[in-house]
């Protein structure tokens, strides 16, 4: 039922902007953080009732929903954003998604890191496509701006912690190209894909960390 419920949003927005990456990306990218919320919302929902307190869970899921947010800016900078079909089906859709994560995620919180892992999947193979397909015309344009303040000037703290499968400082990607931004881009999909895989583990409520809950050779 997860893989049938992905694999159609993910048709439904293949065909509607087969043509069109930047608007695509964007309602992509919108849909994209919205999981994050609802995980944040039931964790905090949690630990108002008593239930259990996961501060780490928290960490890691905000810096997800920061990067997240983050490539939803830089397809707003490409124009992604511009018509507002694009933005009333995004929003639209980010509505009804919320809501299905929160009680798929309040019943069953392993299916729905394993609904996120899928959709996390599906955009890291999405942007290499896109990389393989526009590599020369990429690497002609320029960075936006908004993604060299978030990969190289920005909050690095944020951008460390959600990537649970790296030492903290190891990954400091380039950003000299659009090229560069698509790559980084994709990249962190992965992370988000190692993450959830990472949350499915059966004793994943008592040994999953943040990194920076990690103590880390030489400091």
């Amino acid at each position: 039922m997860i893989r049938l419920l992905v694999n159609f949003l993910v048709a439904v927005i293949d065909l509607l902007y087969k043509n069109r990456p930047y608007p695509r990306f964007y309602v992509l990218e919108t849909v994209a953080r919205v999981p994050y919320f609802a995980f944040l919302s039931v964790l905090h929902l949690y630990e108002t009732v008593g239930a259990w307190r996961r501060a780490d869970w928290l960490k890691v899921h905000f810096a997800e929903s920061w990067n997240e947010l983050h490539h939803l800016l830089i397809m707003e900078s490409l124009g992604g954003n511009q018509r507002w079909p694009d933005r009333l089906l995004a929003r639209s859709t980010a509505v009804f998604y919320y809501w299905i994560v929160v009680l798929l995620y309040a019943f069953s919180p392993r299916s729905a890191y394993y609904f996120m892992e899928l959709v996390e999947s599906h955009a890291f193979h999405t942007y290499d496509t896109f990389l393989k397909e526009n590599e020369a015309e990429l690497k002609a344009q320029p960075a936006p701006q908004v993604a060299i303040n978030y990969y190289r000037e920005g909050d690095l703290y944020m951008f460390d912690e959600f990537q649970t499968s790296h030492q903290l400082s190891e990954r400091r990607p380039s950003v000299d190209n659009l090229y560069d931004v698509f790559v980084n881009i994709r990249d962190d999909e992965s992370e988000h894909v190692k993450t959830m895989i990472a949350c499915q583990h059966p004793d994943a409520q008592n040994t999953f960390k943040s990194p920076h809950s990690v103590p880390v050779l030489g400091r």
